[in-house]
């Protein structure tokens, strides 16, 4: 949950998106299997940037 936590922080300072949003996203990435920081918040990124 620490990763989880880790990468809603840097993509909210980043992107300056809605929290609850972030934290939405990157909870399924993290169910998902996908449990390093980096790559959590790499990919929240990636996505948040599209739209």
């Amino acid at each position: 949950m620490e990763a989880q936590k880790i990468a809603v922080d840097a993509v909210v300072a980043l992107t300056d998106c809605d929290r609850d949003a972030v934290t939405a996203f990157i909870r399924r990435l993290y169910l998902a299997g996908v449990t390093d920081p980096k790559r959590l918040t790499f990919k929240g990124l990636q996505v948040l940037s599209r739209t």
